[in-house]
């Protein structure tokens, strides 16, 4: 164990190593400094030229997100048709069937807003063309999305009064070429060289050691593998995610997994400060970041260790910690590390079974999504971090009797109710969904009896999980919820829309408003951003919002499960 311990520490480590030179990086490509990637240039200004794009000229914050949400309708559109169709469609050497239109609606919007929830197995789901030119296409520009979203708010909080916020096709096409694309390149290679398969060819019969015949999936999975990951979006290739021996065959690509998923998120972070040539502002948001990880991640290691109590009382050695629904060759500790880091995040890929965790271990799961702001996705993390800095300005400002003021820019009644209304967007989506399935459920539990594989408390936590993972663009689930029904893929797929667009709206809206305004330079009455007491203020704003509004759906569900243990 403690070999184990000591290598998801590395890993850690590894990942905010890599962070810092990677925070840099991001902050020269988006303003224009010249670095090692400008060969790609010839490239980018190809593709600026194919789409009639002139990426010099800059657009108002509605100008972006008037580009953002039309292009999101055009993949949304273009998913719906290959999915619908993707049985007729080249590349399907398994022969697997198209989706039924509520099947590719759930599908084409859960990719579309970077949170993969599937319901769907991916060997038999899809073709190796649309797990190619929908799936791993829309990993892409979604995750590119975020980012460039992201660098709009970051423009508007640079010093003195602007109108334009940049060119929105200028970082989307940057954040692909000098960023995603390299990383998952090279995330893919180590992939391929590890055993994941890189093929187009059908599944494989093969006889087994017992005698028995049986076949095996495969496809081109190596190269979305690694775009899934580094662009926290976490679909998995095949059905059982990165769980699945060839999706994670060897400890190297567990760690290398794992060590994507939270790369970008913490070097965003890092960018915030580099980018507005104020770096300690990045390490507050950084450190904030990690103080709430930590505080999911630390307990959830021990309580996995540790075992079910309940099974200790039985006589049960549980020596090697809690297995239930892990993986043998990984371990409990490897796996409580993806747990909490795939949730912190909006990535949601899995390398163990989410709903076989102890219940504590599931809550903790649950808080990093209803948090939704310790790292969070890339570049979205930091827009519902944004959301909280607002919050927490504007009671400092209260409490020491002056006019709130964030980075020289007044926040005034119009920013903050355009927060408020944000923040309490994703407890009301969740808590919603939750209530009126769960009505549903208890209204005629013989209808709705394939829904829950585990009634009780535990059947509540899967729904809640189900609403949340979706609330929070995350896409893991609870899954002893069967959830490929007309209800949940239309429900979810709602919630999935609500909950990527408006909180990119939101922060957007906001960073623009405050462009606009008068520019106060700094006095010493002013509220210092980059120091640990204003880090305490925004920590404890996320906490105070996250447990209000959820402690009483926990205490219905992870809680009460816990407490039936002893």
């Amino acid at each position: 164990m403690t070999q184990e311990l000591l290598a998801i520490l590395g890993i850690f480590l590894a990942t905010v190593l890599l962070a810092m030179p990677l925070g840099r990086y991001l902050a020269a490509i988006y303003r224009g400094d010249r670095n090692w990637s400008d060969f790609m240039g010839p490239l980018e200004r190809g593709l600026f030229k194919a789409g009639g794009i002139n990426p010099e000229r800059e657009m108002t914050w509605q100008q972006h997100l008037l580009a953002l949400l039309a292009i999101n309708l055009l993949w949304f559109v273009y998913a719906m048709l290959v999915l619908c169709f993707q049985g007729g469609l080249p590349l399907n050497p398994d022969g697997n069937a198209s989706m039924t239109p509520d099947q590719a609606f759930n599908t084409a919007v859960s990719f579309l807003v970077n949170c993969n929830l599937q319901h769907y197995s991916g060997e038999s789901g899809l073709t190796y063309f649309s797990q190619l030119v929908v799936i791993m296409f829309l990993q892409f520009v979604t995750a590119a999305t975020g980012m460039a979203a992201c660098v709009v708010v970051f423009n508007a909080l640079r010093e003195g009064t602007h109108e334009k916020l940049g060119n929105f096709y200028n970082y989307f096409v940057k954040s692909i070429t000098r960023v995603l694309l390299p990383l998952s390149l090279a995330v893919a290679l180590v992939l391929a060289f590890q055993g994941t398969p890189m093929t187009f060819r059908a599944k494989q019969p093969i006889v087994t050691m017992q005698g028995d015949s049986a076949v095996v999936s495969r496809g081109p999975a190596a190269a979305m593998i690694g775009i899934k990951q580094l662009g926290t979006n976490g679909g998995g290739f095949f059905g059982v995610n990165s769980a699945h021996p060839l999706e994670n065959p060897t400890s190297l690509t567990n760690a290398v997994e794992n060590l994507s998923i939270t790369l970008i998120p913490m070097a965003m972070a890092l960018c915030f400060g580099y980018y507005l040539r104020r770096p300690r502002l990045g390490w507050m948001v950084f450190g904030v970041m990690t103080a709430g990880y930590l505080l999911l991640q630390v307990p959830t290691v021990a309580l996995e260790m540790h075992g079910n109590p309940a099974i200790t009382r039985l006589g049960v050695d549980q020596h090697l910690g809690s297995l239930e629904g892990k993986e043998m060759r990984l371990g409990a500790p490897a796996s409580a590390l993806w747990a909490i880091q795939t949730t912190v995040t909006s990535n949601g890929s899995v390398n163990a079974m989410h709903d076989s965790l102890t219940p504590i271990s599931g809550m903790n799961t649950l808080l990093g999504m209803m948090t939704n702001a310790f790292y969070g996705g890339v570049g979205v993390g930091f827009l519902n971090f944004f959301v909280f800095i607002i919050v927490a300005v504007f009671i400092s400002g209260l409490m020491v009797g002056r006019t709130p003021e964030l980075l020289g820019k007044k926040i005034e009644a119009r920013e903050m109710k355009i927060a408020i209304l944000i923040a309490l967007l994703h407890p009301l989506l969740i808590l919603a969904g939750t209530a009126m399935a769960a009505h549903l459920y208890a209204g005629n539990p013989t209808e709705y009896a394939g829904w829950l594989a585990n009634p009780g408390y535990h059947g509540f936590s899967e729904m809640l999980y189900e609403y949340t993972s979706s609330a929070a663009n995350n896409g893991s689930g609870f899954e002893g919820l069967g959830d490929n029904t007309p209800w949940w893929n239309i429900s979810c797929g709602v919630v999935l829309l609500l909950s990527r667009y408006l909180p990119i709206i939101g922060p957007v809206a906001i960073a623009g408003l405050l462009a606009r305004k008068k520019f106060i330079p700094e006095s010493a009455g002013t509220l210092k951003l980059d120091t640990a007491t204003f880090g305490i203020m925004v920590f404890f704003v996320i906490w105070i919002i996250a447990a209000l509004s959820f402690f009483p759906a926990l205490a219905l569900g992870p809680l009460a499960e816990h407490f039936t243990l002893y």
